[in-house]
């Protein structure tokens, strides 16, 4: 089930309307809740339910351990080995088995693998992540253990962020399922302007960008020349942003409706001027997540620049395998980790940019690794950057107008100010409940109405 389409519509108007009647009661609107995100997730696949369920109980029980000093310890590394064994098994056996059958080649140790192959559960990296989340967050005493499960089961699987994020601290939300927040005026139109801002990024920026632009030059790089290839990548780097961020605040917005508030996930990231800086803006809930559970556990800014560098190494490289298993994520995390390596280095040797040139270095250092990012094959990455050494290609995509429009839409959205999306929150803050239905119904149509034919899934459903 998946955001932009008539079904899920139909879902949330029906969800939306047994949460206002259960919200009397704080025990029904959380059962509401509950049954809704698992009927969510079966509607992917039924049999996913079995593990989403094996990850939250393990979860849970890890989180009461933590209130006896004697099993405090292990009950938490146990269960971040199981979370972590569970993520691995469902997204990197299919990886190691293909890596393997390569590197046997046609020796006479060669096996046919294929029907070892796992079926990835959607969503589950980010799931795993917010249960480990629960465990830490409750081994430091932010968050306290929950003695009913299903606190915990809400908090796993609660559905409008469990496919795709953002990725929600338990210290966060499981104070928010202690009390019904009936949405106010304010909280209705921030959902109404989230939610149709991010039908606008991911139904015509997004989509056409894929369709029109990003598919075609990824898809025959070989045939295009330097000027396609350069608006291709250039095309990929606002698509994955308008995809990504449209999805989030389709999120956002589907919580706020519900009474939940989720933190924003993009700050205008190709704004940035350091990579650091990018990373404080990109999928913010996965950067700070891996700042605060990886990063700084592995050691963080303590010790010598070797050490330093050797911790920034490892976590980008992690987080790039995180997003995918294939060189070619491994590829793309280890040079994020180089860049911010050198970065720090420069900073240390007093190397001052003006801020106008360091954000076209951080944009075109990270538009560029988006080639390996997008090309799915090291192979591939190399028929993109070939192209840029072309001046005509056997068949350049064909650039309409349109194609250009959307590319300006997609970067205008990281430069120009954002504070019209504030003044048509408080405007739209004063109008009866009725009216601001009334808008956001007729958004979604518009959306509906203008959107290419078929579903073009979200891009950070496959991680």
């Amino acid at each position: 089930m998946v955001f932009p389409t008539l079904q899920f519509v139909l879902f949330f108007a029906l969800v939306l309307g047994l949460n206002a009647a259960a919200s009397r009661r704080l025990a029904w609107r959380n059962a509401v809740l509950i049954a809704a995100s698992y009927v969510f997730y079966a509607a992917w696949d039924v049999r996913f339910l079995a593990l989403i369920m094996f990850v939250t109980a393990i979860a849970w029980a890890a989180g009461l351990a933590q209130n006896d000093p004697r099993w405090a310890r292990a009950a938490k590394i146990g269960a971040i080995v199981v979370m972590l064994g569970v993520l691995a098994a469902c997204k990197y056996f299919n990886f190691f088995f293909v890596s393997l059958q390569q590197l046997l080649g046609d020796s006479v140790l060669s096996r046919d693998l294929a029907w070892l192959r796992i079926v990835l559960p959607v969503g589950i990296s980010f799931y795993v992540f917010q249960a480990i989340s629960y465990v830490m967050d409750v081994s430091r005493g932010e968050a306290a253990a929950r003695r009913n499960p299903g606190d915990v089961a809400l908090y796993i699987s609660f559905f409008p962020q469990l496919v795709a994020g953002p990725i929600v601290r338990a210290a966060d939300f499981l104070p928010q399922i202690d009390r019904v927040i009936r949405p106010d005026a304010a909280m209705r139109a921030g959902a109404v302007v989230l939610i149709l801002s991010g039908l606008f990024k991911k139904m015509v920026v997004a989509n056409y960008l894929s369709v029109l632009l990003v598919d075609p030059v990824f898809g025959f790089p070989e045939m295009q020349n330097a000027a396609g290839a350069l608006l291709g990548v250039v095309g990929y780097a606002v698509q994955i942003y308008c995809d990504f961020s449209g999805y989030s605040d389709i999120a956002i917005g589907v919580a706020l409706l519900l009474g939940f508030r989720f933190r924003r996930n993009f700050n205008q990231p190709y704004r940035a001027t350091s990579l650091r800086d990018f990373w404080r803006r990109w999928h913010i809930s996965l950067s700070s997540w891996i700042r605060d559970y990886l990063y700084i556990p592995l050691g963080g800014n303590r010790g010598g620049a070797v050490r330093r560098t050797a911790v920034t190494l490892t976590t980008m490289t992690l987080a790039g395998l995180w997003h995918g298993a294939g060189w070619t994520f491994i590829l793309w995390g280890a040079l994020h980790g180089l860049g911010i390596a050198v970065e720090r280095r420069l900073a240390l040797l007093q190397f001052r940019r003006p801020a106008l040139v360091a954000g076209a270095v951080v944009f075109a250092f990270v538009t560029l690794l988006w080639i390996p990012f997008r090309a799915g094959s090291i192979q591939t990455t190399l028929e993109v950057l070939a192209a840029f050494t072309r001046s005509q290609g056997i068949s350049p995509v064909p650039l309409p107008v349109s194609v250009l429009v959307l590319l300006a839409l997609g970067l205008a959205m990281n430069w120009l100010p954002v504070g019209w999306r504030d003044r048509v929150e408080v405007r739209l803050s004063g109008w009866p409940p009725m009216a601001q239905a009334g808008v956001l119904a007729t958004g979604t149509a518009i959306m509906f109405a203008t959107a290419q034919e078929g579903v073009a899934p979200f891009i950070y459903f496959q991680f």
